[in-house]
């Protein structure tokens, strides 16, 4: 990695909680060694950014990463896998790797399955937008569930176990309807601290938004 710089996430205008491991979270870059800056896009809640697709949001995060690029960042990531659809367009407006979402790893994986925050906004629009196989399956957290419903809300308050079990759940409804999976990643940037808890419910390897990070960190010049 770089010996200088840094890394910036665009994160969305939230306030529910981030336990360690979760992309806004300062310690999950701290364990990795990974020095961090946060710039927070006003106004771009998850309702608007994964519900509504807001387009007026565009223009406000392609400011905050070139703002970054400006200050030093070597590298930049955002705190919601729906900014998949801006990949192309953040990429185009800076010098440095721009990885927006975790779905950025399917394209290397074969028969993939997808756990995502909401089933019905994950678009085969975004999907093609960072070049994932169209063969790959995808499975949402139940809707209105404690994970689901708390972030749409934005809430200041969260049952973290009840989080678990709710993507612990997602995940085996996704390796029942597609027994044949060889690799499960995880959409949602509020879900790496479950990683865990999906690689031993479903026995497969599990990829997320942390784990793209660290590998595309370690591996800048």
């Amino acid at each position: 990695m770089s010996a200088a710089g840094f890394l910036g996430v665009l994160m969305l205008d939230t306030r529910f909680p981030r336990p360690p491991g979760d992309v806004g979270n300062p310690d999950t870059y701290a364990r990795a060694g990974i020095p961090v800056r946060f710039v927070t896009v006003q106004g771009a809640s998850p309702r608007k950014i994964v519900q509504e697709a807001d387009p007026s949001f565009l223009q406000p995060f392609v400011d905050a990463a070139v703002a970054l690029a400006a200050e030093g960042a070597s590298m930049i990531s955002t705190s919601c896998g729906f900014l998949a659809k801006y990949q192309s367009v953040l990429q185009a407006a800076v010098p440095v790797p721009v990885v927006t979402s975790s779905l950025l790893q399917c394209r290397t994986l074969e028969r993939v399955g997808i756990v995502t925050f909401d089933a019905q906004s994950l678009s085969r629009g975004i999907l093609d937008s960072v070049g994932v196989p169209a063969d790959a399956v995808v499975e949402g957290l139940t809707p209105g569930c404690e994970m689901h419903a708390r972030i749409l809300e934005n809430s200041t308050v969260m049952d973290l176990a009840q989080v678990e079990d709710n993507v612990v759940d997602a995940a085996k409804r996704l390796t029942a309807r597609a027994p044949g999976l060889r690799h499960i990643v995880l959409e949602c940037t509020n879900m790496p601290p479950y990683r865990e808890a999906v690689t031993r419910a479903t026995g497969l390897p599990v990829h997320d938004i942390e784990t793209l990070i660290l590998q595309t960190w370690r591996a800048l010049p």
